[in-house]
This record gives structure tokens, C-alpha cells and sequence, in this order.
């Protein structure tokens, strides 16, 4: 029999991205406070980047191995234990007293996170408005990076003015995240039970043929995006402390939220546009953004720092939004996990490998010339997307005027 939800279908669709949002509002909730954690426990840059990519080993694993579990045991049950491993985690950070509380804290986070992607993506696909095919990948995008931001940004305001601060944001997440629990069983689970659901932990991971040149060709902006993303998230406030000469913990997150935020708004204005061209046009304007934040890092000017961060995430966005909208619709069906799966361990890889090397750095060379080689890198890999994106564009338009 069929259930009957008492949420309309509509009001379900926002409920589950509301929720996605809360969900990615832990991954960055830590970050202003890395800076309190590192002066109180006294670990260096590379601990503080390490313990930050614990998160993102945690999601690789449980994305692999849980993406297609909510195909066989309903969404919303796989989405209820993603909730429970968030509550533990949000309590981990609540009751930290020293590094190993910190490392598993993140690694809970991630495993939640990585199991809620999955089963979140597919629910808000299955509820999105029958007219409207692209609302759930879109929406999925946009919470991701707008969850980034706001997690960051919240917890800063939290930190700086609310009373206990190394436990109050926690505490308001996990109370977030039962209520949820409670909320999504009024929403409709269109999935039954069906067996299968232990072969489909086998891991599934490759680029179909159809596919493979236009991933290659992106590769180098989504490894840059997201290293940008990493280092934005483990050393963006502690960076903004050095430049602003402030112990202010708003600053550190409203950076985060300077380039996440502004990528999350200029995605949804920019829904409409083809990918590959949005594609190489997020990537220009990421270049500019990055040289821009350079500057300030080099003079030391918050104001330039802030500006080219905004401008930044204005190209990280749209670029991002648009490489899911080129790359996803080449497979074929039989083929769609498999990339996926490689789209997700590229994602979570770019945003952890690159930023665990910039914490052993810092302790070489500083945060400040760290960051200057790192955007130049950044830089770099963005403008060879650039290039073999457009080149591939002309050719196709080359092919096109010949017939």
C-alpha cells in the first residue's frame, strides 16, 4: 500500500533541501574555530589541515559504499542513519577535549554526510516538480555550497558574540538534525524495500567512454575549485586574522561565506546557461577572482582579500554547477554510477589532498607565501580547463558549420 504523506509534494522538495543545507552547515561549523582549538591544544598547521580532511576521507568511503543503498532500502531510512551519525558527531565536537576528539568528530561528520548525499540527491529528484527536470540536480548543487557557506558564517557569529562558544553551534545542529528525523516522516518515500541492497555496497567507480574527454578536459578547474574550496575552509580563518590583525572569529567565516555564498547565488542566476560555455566563463572569472585575493594577501589588505574572495566564488559556483550539467548527462544509463561514483572521489579528493600539503607548508614557509603559491596553482589548473573546454567548444562548432 501506498503511504499517504501529510506534506504536500512541494513542501517536501524545500523540507529536503532545507535539510541538505543543515546537513553541509557541519562540514564548515568547525572551521572559526580551528583557530581556538589550535591556540588552546597548540598543533601545528598540518594537524589543523589533517583533522580537516579527515571529513572529506569519511564522505569518499561512505559515498562509495552507501550511494546506492537508499535504491533498495527506501531514502528515508538511510537518511535516518545519516541523522543519528550526525547528532554523535555534533556531540563528539561538543564534549572535544583535545586532537583525537576533533579527528573523529570529522571523520562522523563525513561518513553522515557522505551516506545523506546520496539518498538526499535521489529524494529531492524523485519530489522535484514534474516540469522542471534539472530543479533537484540544481538544487543538490546550490545546498552544497551554500550549506558551506552559512555553516561557517553562523558558527563565526556564535563564536564571537553567544555564550559557549566551542559548544553552542554544535549543540543548535544536533537539535537541528533530530528535529529533521522527526520531520521527513512526513514526506513521501516513493522507494520499496527490494533485495540487492548488500551487493550495492560494492564500490562502482569509472568514466564511460561517451564521457571520458570532456572529464579529462574538466578535471583541472574541479581539482582547483575545490583545493581553493579546502584551503578557503582549514586556513581562510586563520588567514583573516593575520591580514585583519583581529582576534575576530565573524571575519574567518564571512570569508568562507564570501566565496561560497556569492558561488551558491550566482549558480541559481545563472541556471539557464549552456554548460561547457558557463563552464570555461566560471573558469576566467575564478582566475580573475583568485588573482584578485592574491593581491590582498600580498599587500595585506582585507578590503582586496574580501573582494577578489566574492569575485572568487562568483566563477566557483557557476563553474562548479555547470561541470555536473556538462559531464553527468554523457554516460549512459548503465553508466551513470560509475561516473558519479568518479565525480564524487575527484570532488572530496581536490578538497582534502591539496590542502593537507598546504598545511605542511605553512610550517616551512608561512600562511602567507603558502597561500600565494597555492592560488598561483590554483590559477593554473583552472586555466588549462579553460583552454581545453574552449578548444573542444571551437571544434564542435568547427564540425557544426562544415555540415
Amino acid at each position: 500500500m501506498a503511504e499517504r504523506p501529510t506534506l504536500s509534494r512541494g513542501a517536501s522538495f524545500w523540507l529536503l533541501t532545507i535539510l541538505f543545507v543543515l546537513l553541509l552547515c557541519a562540514a564548515s561549523a568547525p572551521s572559526p574555530l580551528y583557530p581556538l582549538y589550535q591556540a588552546m591544544w597548540g598543533f601545528p598547521a598540518i594537524t589543523l589541515t589533517t583533522i580537516y580532511a579527515s571529513y572529506a576521507f569519511g564522505a569518499i568511503a561512505a559515498v562509495l559504499v552507501t550511494g546506492r543503498l537508499s535504491d533498495h532500502l527506501g531514502r528515508r531510512p538511510v537518511l535516518w542513519l545519516a541523522l543519528v551519525l550526525e547528532v554523535a558527531g555534533m556531540l563528539v565536537f561538543t564534549a572535544a577535549d583535545g586532537v583525537t576528539s576533533l579527528f573523529v568528530g570529522r571523520l562522523v561528520v563525513g561518513v553522515a554526510t557522505g551516506i545523506a548525499v546520496g539518498a538526499l540527491s535521489a529524494w529531492l529528484i524523485d519530489l522535484q516538480p514534474p516540469g522542471n527536470a534539472r530543479l533537484g540536480s540544481l538544487t543538490g548543487g546550490v545546498a552544497v555550497i551554500l550549506g558551506l557557506g552559512l555553516g561557517a558564517f553562523v558558527s563565526g557569529v556564535l563564536v564571537q558574540y553567544a555564550p559557549y562558544p566551542l559548544q553552542l553551534v554544535y549543540l543548535l545542529l544536533a537539535g537541528a538534525y533530530v528535529l529533521a528525523a522527526v520531520a521527513i516522516v512526513a514526506v513521501a518515500d516513493p522507494v520499496e524495500r527490494r533485495p540487492g541492497w548488500v551487493a550495492s555496497l560494492r564500490p562502482v567507480v569509472g568514466v564511460p567512454p561517451s564521457a571520458r574527454s570532456m572529464f579529462v578536459a574538466a578535471a583541472p578547474a574541479l581539482v582547483g575549485m575545490w583545493a581553493l574550496g579546502g584551503l578557503y575552509l582549514a586556513l581562510g580563518p586563520s588567514l583573516a586574522i593575520s591580514i585583519l590583525g583581529s582576534g575576530s572569529r565573524v571575519a574567518g567565516g564571512l570569508l568562507i561565506f564570501g566565496l561560497t555564498g556569492t558561488g551558491a547565488v550566482a549558480s541559481v542566476l545563472l541556471r539557464q546557461s549552456d554548460a561547457e560555455p558557463l563552464l570555461v566563463r566560471g573558469c576566467v572569472v575564478l582566475i580573475a577572482g583568485v588573482a584578485v585575493t592574491l593581491i590582498g594577501v600580498w599587500l595585506r589588505s582585507a578590503v582586496v582579500l574580501y573582494a577578489g574572495t566574492i569575485l572568487a566564488g562568483i566563477g566557483l559556483g557557476p563553474a562548479f554547477s555547470a561541470y555536473v550539467r556538462a559531464i553527468a548527462p554523457l554516460a549512459p544509463p548503465e553508466g551513470r554510477g560509475g561516473l558519479l561514483g568518479a565525480m564524487y572521489l575527484s570532488t572530496y579528493l581536490s578538497f582534502s589532498v591539496p590542502t593537507v600539503i598546504a598545511g605542511a607548508a605553512v610550517a616551512l614557509y608561512g600562511l602567507r607565501d603558502t597561500t600565494l603559491v597555492y592560488g598561483v596553482a590554483v590559477m593554473l589548473l583552472a586555466t588549462a580547463t579553460t583552454v581545453m573546454v574552449a578548444r573542444r567548444l571551437k571544434e564542435l562548432q568547427d564540425r557544426l558549420s562544415v555540415r
